[in-house]
């Protein structure tokens, strides 16, 4: 088997039995294996034991890597989770199925504007700053209720659900269960959230979505 399936298993048992164990009334999340600085050889072997979510943060090794595979199957979903430049939406829209990092007002409205040209509704989530960090992006808790309405109402954008980025202070469980809590009022349901070094913390605050890369692909050099 190779090493890639092997770990990828591996976490799907560690989280089936943290749920089992939590006694949570929960579906299990989605595993977005982010396939940063990985090539092929690397994730075929994840795409033949049928997984199907992959995660990228940049967009010219995204379209370079995946154009011929998303051109054969519509069964593969990739997800942007990097940070999002409004002169990349244009590249991202035909390649991608989910944005995870919306966080600002001209960032929804290129992407509203591009989907309109090829008839194209991405799933997207919001990009909270939960921990009200300067150094990230992020749409505040305040600003939410509004930003997330005009998304919605104005631009039409299909908003699924928030994400986060926590502090790195050694408590992700406060902010995972903040930015529940955050989904429950807006009456969303997905919640893109949990790492590589968090992933089972965010199991037990309901994530539907996880981000795992060195943990299944190993470190990137």
């Amino acid at each position: 088997m190779h090493d890639t399936l092997d770990n990828l298993i591996r976490i799907e048992k560690e989280i089936q039995l943290k749920v089992k164990q939590s006694n949570l009334i929960i579906k299990e999340p989605k595993i977005i294996a982010v396939s940063k600085n990985f090539m092929m050889p690397n994730i075929l072997p994840l795409i033949t034991h049928g997984h199907i979510d992959f995660g990228e943060n940049r967009v010219q090794e995204a379209i370079s890597k995946w154009s011929d595979l998303k051109d054969k199957t519509n069964e593969v979903k990739l997800h942007m989770i990097g940070k999002l430049q409004t002169n990349k939406v244009k590249y991202v829209i035909p390649l991608f199925d989910y944005i995870h990092t919306l966080d600002n007002l001209r960032l929804a409205e290129k992407i509203s504007e591009e989907q309109l040209k090829i008839n194209k509704n991405l799933k997207i989530f919001i990009q909270v700053n939960i921990g009200r960090e300067n150094q990230k992006s992020g749409i505040l808790i305040e600003e939410l209720d509004t930003f997330y309405d005009h998304c919605t109402n104005n631009l039409s954008l299909n908003i699924i659900g928030l994400m986060c980025l926590p502090p790195n202070d050694n408590n992700p469980t406060k902010y995972f269960s903040k930015l529940f809590d955050l989904t429950k009022k807006l009456k969303i349901k997905e919640l893109s959230m949990g790492m590589s070094n968090d992933y089972l913390d965010a199991v037990e605050t309901n994530s539907t979505y996880l981000r795992i890369g060195s943990k299944i692909f190993g470190n990137r050099g």
